[in-house]
């Protein structure tokens, strides 16, 4: 197993993830084109050149970044690696300068297990809740805000 920062040539790869994912209600979909515009935030996990997982950090606001798109395939969960992911991005939050790290899942338990406490979603900038109002679940959410503050 091998983490490593995406290319572009991984785009169609990750985005077959994160669609197996978001058609299960385990989290929110990603266009391909969000994920070419965004490719340079995103790790990923791999198995024999295989794309088994991903993740993406986006900084959000001065000192406040966002893990997103969050996945690992079905016959790798429960084995550590979304962990890995998380540890990876929360280190890439370091490099920049970066203390608080935030997450909106629909399985809060996950990162409840790594140090994240929920929230209110008021405590979050506005701008976080723009890509909110053009989601079709934007009435019956249901994603959870957590936060870690990063020593």
């Amino acid at each position: 197993m091998n983490i490593r920062p995406a290319r572009v040539m991984d785009v169609k790869e990750i985005h077959k993830l994160v669609e197996y994912h978001a058609n299960n209600k385990e989290m929110l979909h990603r266009s391909l084109s969000a994920i070419y515009e965004n490719i340079q935030e995103f790790v990923i996990l791999e198995n024999e050149s295989k794309i088994v997982g991903c993740g993406a950090l986006h900084v959000s606001w001065e000192n406040l970044a966002e893990i997103k798109a969050l996945a690992v395939s079905d016959q790798y969960k429960e084995q550590g690696f979304g962990k890995k992911i998380v540890e990876i991005l929360q280190e890439n939050a370091k490099n920049l300068g970066v203390s608080r790290v935030f997450a909106l899942s629909f399985k809060p338990k996950f990162f409840m297990k790594l140090g994240y406490e929920i929230i209110p979603k008021e405590t979050l900038p506005h701008k976080i809740w723009s890509e909110c109002i053009n989601c079709h679940l934007f009435s019956e959410c249901g994603e959870v805000p957590l936060l870690i503050i990063l020593k």
